[in-house]
């Protein structure tokens, strides 16, 4: 029997995004949601409202579980209305273990 190589388990590659999401999208717990959302999908990062009325959206994980964000995003909670989402597919600078609504 000829040796084999161990076969090495494949570690997802960690990603990460930049989103911001456009609509009625502040005032209607879109930053709450999110956070749940991205937690349970085990993604890092952080969400935020921006002074013009949209919502900043960073995460990182591996990409299966980004882009099942990125779906949502563009949907968001019951109350919100995602008018667009533009999305910037980023190296990662800093590693974020948890998900966190910012100020």
């Amino acid at each position: 029997m000829p040796d084999e190589a161990p076969k090495q388990a494949s570690v997802p590659e960690i990603r990460q995004f930049e989103a911001t999401v456009r609509g009625r999208v502040q005032g209607v717990n879109f930053r709450h949601h999110t956070r749940s959302r991205a937690r349970a999908l085990g993604l890092g990062g952080y969400v935020r409202n921006l002074p013009d009325g949209t919502v900043q959206v960073v995460a990182q994980g591996d990409e299966q579980a980004l882009r099942k964000m990125l779906s949502w995003l563009h949907r968001g909670p019951m109350m919100a209305n995602v008018r667009d989402v533009d999305v910037t597919w980023q190296n990662i600078q800093e590693p974020m273990d948890d998900f966190k609504v910012r100020i």
